[in-house]
């Protein structure tokens, strides 16, 4: 729940800005990212369909529950990540396979916001974060 919260939360600040000052926003959120080790950046963890390179690395933590590594080879899209990211990190399958990400994502308006080269990736990113969760065990 806190991060839908902080989810919330970036979002009205997110509203309140102008186009070029929310592309400032995505960026920040990118450079936020935890770094991802380039040996996990490879064809397995590539996400397919994306104009720019995203890879995603799926960790399961202790409790089970699911820890996500990402990046991307371009600062905007690296923020859209930060904000799928947003949506599952640390949570358990279970509660990934339940939440609604591109509902939690609608308010920011990314199809309009930016260049449909730079959101056409974002369905088979959180389809690959489905089908982990899926795999283990959501």
């Amino acid at each position: 729940m806190t991060e839908m919260r902080a989810l919330a939360d970036l979002y009205e600040e997110y509203d309140f800005l102008d186009a070029d000052d929310r592309y400032r926003l995505l960026i920040d959120l990118g450079r936020e990212l935890e770094p991802m080790p380039d040996p996990l950046k490879t064809d397995a963890t590539l996400v397919r369909g994306c104009s720019a390179a995203v890879w995603v690395y799926p960790t399961v933590r202790e409790d089970g529950r699911l820890h996500f590594l990402a990046d991307s080879n371009a600062a905007i899209t690296k923020g859209i990540i930060a904000l799928v990211l947003l949506t599952v990190q640390d949570r358990t399958p279970q509660d990934i396979g339940a939440t609604d990400i591109e509902g939690a994502l609608a308010p920011f308006d990314l199809r309009n916001q930016l260049s449909s080269n730079r959101t056409q990736g974002i369905p088979n990113m959180i389809a690959l974060i489905r089908e982990t969760a899926r795999r283990y065990g959501g």
